[in-house]
């Protein structure tokens, strides 16, 4: 059996049902206890887990990430909200020079089992402070996994996975999709971390996509079927470790691929791709691989502006009939 849920309300679940499982996961953040969570993620979790699970923490994002860090080394599991990933800058420090590297530094004695979790993107006229996308910042470091879901069943079970994983996760959401509706199943389940999933079949060329830009894939797609183009629609979930096997096969069988990215375009989770797949699918690609980016500009605030420059249907299906060679 499945119920409508929507996006905030299947990460909640999520915590709600990890905690109740295991004592040692606490959830920590700006405004998430007393306020419900800056966009009510966690909306009555204090009621039911109480102060020393679910804990209000000062606007210091590298303080309150660091005694995360401390709390995972020493045998708990936390969860660090950032009320945006932008934020999150400031806590950079606990994430790539002590998280990450826990493990290694200490030859295997220490883990660090922590999630990063909170809004990564643009969320409409916020301006060039608020709305950058940090998923190839992340899944460049060495020791992190990344996972950037908006299906609200799938955030659910990578979420779990996450939270038991025993390495640090940054769990990338969308502020402007918390409210995103779809079908989550009741009762246990998990998701795993490192597998993309394929949203819609197609033939003719492959668009892949993560985050709330599947959903312009998604409308694209939808768009080309009606001249006739058939569009396979991959949403990778995890960018680090990226699901490279899903992706080859794909190209086997459509020989094409457009990748739609919010993040700019130079040095990028489209450009790791792009090079990837290009080493190791050449032999089936029948044109070379081309990507929708977000501008190589810093977002404007005037909304005419921020049109322009995020990926749109429009671009995607331009981009499709690059790689297709059409009205050439």
């Amino acid at each position: 059996m499945a119920r409508e849920l929507a996006l905030r309300d299947a990460l909640r679940e999520a915590m709600e049902e990890e905690m109740r499982r295991d004592e040692n996961v606490f959830l920590m953040g700006e405004e998430v206890a007393e306020y419900n969570g800056a966009y009510k993620v966690s909306k009555g979790m204090l009621d039911e887990f109480g102060a020393k699970r679910v804990i209000d923490t000062p606007i210091s994002e590298l303080g309150f990430a660091g005694i995360g860090v401390g709390a995972a080394m020493n045998g708990l599991r936390p969860i660090v909200e950032f009320m945006t990933w932008n934020f999150a800058v400031l806590a950079f420090d606990q994430l790539v020079n002590n998280a990450a590297k826990t493990l290694s530094q200490s030859s295997g004695e220490f883990g660090c089992p922590i999630v990063f979790r909170g809004p990564s993107g643009s969320a409409g006229q916020l301006a060039q402070q608020h709305s950058q996308t940090f998923e190839s910042w992340m899944a460049n470091v060495p020791g992190l996994k990344v996972i950037s879901c908006i299906d609200p069943a799938d955030a659910k079970g990578l979420l779990k996975s996450a939270i038991r994983d025993n390495d640090p996760v940054c769990v990338m959401e969308a502020e402007s999709m918390y409210g995103f509706k779809g079908e989550v199943p009741e009762g246990e389940y998990l998701v795993p971390i490192g597998k993309a999933a394929i949203r819609r079949e197609g033939t003719d060329v492959t668009i892949v996509s993560y985050n709330k830009m599947i959903e312009v894939a998604k409308d694209a797609a939808t768009e080309l079927s009606k001249e006739g183009i058939s569009a396979e629609v991959i949403d990778l979930r995890t960018i680090r470790p990226l699901d490279y096997e899903t992706l080859i096969q794909s190209i086997k069988k459509t020989n094409r691929m457009v990748v739609v990215d919010e993040s700019w375009p130079f040095a990028g989770v489209s450009a790791e791709i792009g090079y990837s797949l290009q080493r190791l699918a050449f032999d089936y690609l029948d044109a070379p691989i081309v990507r929708v980016n977000a501008a190589d500009t810093s977002l404007p605030y005037a909304s005419t502006l921020v049109e322009e420059y995020l990926p749109n249907p429009e671009k995607v299906i331009k981009a499709v009939k690059e790689v297709m060679y059409v009205n050439k």
